[in-house]
C-alpha cells in the first residue's frame, strides 16, 4: 500500500493527475543529452553457434532504439543519464523476442525427467514482460503513461480547459 504522506515525483503527478490543484514541484531538471546508439555488438555478442540469435537480437535491439529514442528525445527531453534505461528496455525487447521465438520453436511444453513440463521460456518471457511493462510505464511508450505527459519548454497551458 502507498504511503498517502509521501510526496509522488513530479512526473507521477502529471501522469496520474493532480484533483487537488496544489502547486507541482519539477524536481531535479537535467539538459537534453545527444545520446549515442550503444554498440550491440558488445551487449549480444555471438560465437559459432548462435551467430544468426545474437544477429536477429542485435536488429531487434537496433530497430527499437531508432524507433524510440527520436520520440522520446522531442517528446520527453531525454538527458545522458537515460542511456542505461534505454539501453536495457531495448535489451528486454530483444531478449522477449528470443524467448518468443524459442518457444515457438520447442513448444510451451518439453518433454523432460518426470514427463511434461513447461519450457522454461516461458517463465524467462514473463519476467522480460513484466519489466517491460514498468520501461514502457516509466518511459511514456503507452497512451495511459503519456496522457498528461508535456513536452519540455512546454510552459504555455493557455490552451488547457479546465483553466
Amino acid at each position: 500500500m502507498a504511503d498517502p504522506h509521501r510526496r509522488r515525483p513530479a512526473l507521477q503527478v502529471v501522469r496520474e493527475g493532480n484533483p487537488g490543484k496544489r502547486p507541482i514541484e519539477p524536481g531535479v531538471t537535467l539538459p537534453v543529452g545527444d545520446l549515442a546508439e550503444p554498440d550491440w555488438a558488445e551487449v549480444f555478442p555471438s560465437s559459432q553457434q548462435t551467430q544468426g540469435e545474437m544477429r536477429r537480437a542485435r536488429n531487434i535491439a537496433r530497430g527499437e532504439w531508432r524507433r524510440v529514442v527520436p520520440v522520446l528525445t522531442r517528446t520527453a527531453g531525454l538527458a545522458d543519464v537515460d542511456l542505461a534505461v534505454l539501453r536495457d528496455y531495448c535489451v528486454c525487447v530483444a531478449r522477449l523476442d528470443q524467448c518468443e521465438r524459442a518457444m515457438a520453436r520447442e513448444g510451451l511444453l518439453m518433454q523432460g525427467e518426470r514427463g511434461w513440463q513447461k519450457n522454461g521460456h516461458t517463465t524467462i518471457a514473463s519476467q522480460y514482460r513484466a519489466q517491460l511493462k514498468i520501461y514502457v510505464r516509466e518511459l511514456g511508450l503507452s497512451p495511459s503513461a503519456r496522457a498528461g505527459i508535456k513536452p519540455p519548454g512546454d510552459e504555455g497551458d493557455d490552451d488547457d480547459v479546465f483553466d
